[in-house]
């Protein structure tokens, strides 16, 4: 479940939008002249939104013009990431995307209707966000070793938001990691699935910290691990699995991407805008404890985004492959 809290709090600051501060720079040649587009493939007021809408708002004070987040919801994140990857390459409409972006060609295949890495020009790793396994208080469950135990032993199900999702492909990860079965049961986002784990209907979810971390914090789910490489802010009691794992990693992510083409001066410029903006220490406190794990500070620039994009496309490209993931 969302965090209330934390939700209105962006939508708050999204509210109070005021990019009245005058740029100390010129813009570079070829910047917008007109509103930037933050295009969010997922609908309003999920975790990936609320990162996004505190992105835009803080933008918006450092920026000629404002940043406006526009969701477009539906398809997979399909029809969102395909109107920017056919928008003017200004620089004027950007994508905000998760790791759904690195699976879609594996997951597509010929119906696809842009190609997710040379369609579009890497601008900012906002942060990644680790996922938590969750499982009832009433499971045997307790740890990550006691977890592949039972799951070697005995026929679960678990559930995930729906297929290539990354509470999908993270057990489908850990499943391969540690050599174990577990039956998949897609539901319509991760709430349905968190419905059935409280009611004992399946085993395990792994679900964004973002979302999950209030219901391990009531105490109304058991948290086994988080699944960064380090341990989470937002529930820092919690091992991560790669403590038990080693190499274990299985997080979302939020990048902003630009259409492929995009002059390089506006991507850096862009870039060195975004970093700007959330770059200053209470935002960050903010984001972190939304879960949003910032990159290191000589990542935080269009290279390093380039490279962590095209890692996660072959790391999970490769998964779905040898899962035989497909989608209907």
């Amino acid at each position: 479940m969302i965090e209330r809290r934390a939700l209105l709090g962006a939508a708050g600051l999204a509210a109070l939008s005021a990019p009245a501060l005058a740029q100390t720079a010129p813009p570079p040649a070829g910047w917008p002249d007109r509103p930037v587009r933050l295009i969010v493939p997922y609908a309003a007021g999920g975790p990936t939104d609320a990162v996004a809408r505190i992105l835009a708002d803080r933008m918006s004070s450092t920026l000629p013009q404002r940043v406006v987040v526009e969701n477009r919801a539906g398809g997979g994140a399909l029809p969102g990431t395909e109107a920017v990857a056919r928008a003017p390459k200004d620089g004027s409409t950007l994508l905000f995307t998760t790791v759904v972006h690195a699976v879609h060609r594996a997951l597509q295949g010929a119906r696809l209707t842009f190609d997710p890495l040379a369609d579009f020009a890497p601008v900012a790793l906002v942060g990644v966000v680790p996922q938590v396994i969750m499982v009832p208080p009433s499971s045997p469950v307790r740890d990550v070793k006691g977890l592949v135990e039972d799951l070697r032993a005995n026929h679960r199900a678990y559930g995930s938001s729906g297929v290539g999702g990354s509470s999908h492909l993270g057990i489908e990860l850990l499943k391969s990691m540690a050599g174990v079965s577990a039956d998949h049961i897609p539901y319509r986002g991760t709430a349905p699935a968190v419905a059935d784990l409280l009611a004992g209907r399946i085993a395990l979810v792994m679900d964004s910290v973002a979302t999950g971390a209030s219901q391990v914090r009531a105490g109304a789910l058991r948290g086994i691990a988080t699944t960064g490489l380090r341990r989470s802010e937002a529930l820092p009691d919690l091992p991560t699995v790669a403590e038990t794992i080693p190499g274990f990693e299985a997080t979302t992510w939020n990048a902003v991407l630009a259409p492929a083409g995009t002059p390089p001066a506006v991507v850096e410029a862009m870039s060195a805008a975004i970093w700007k903006a959330i770059g200053d220490g209470a935002t960050q406190a903010r984001l972190s404890e939304m879960g949003v794990q910032a990159p290191a500070p000589n990542d935080r620039n269009p290279a390093a985004t380039a490279r962590f994009v095209a890692a996660e496309t072959t790391k999970w490209e490769r998964l779905v492959k040898e899962a035989g993931i497909t989608v209907e």
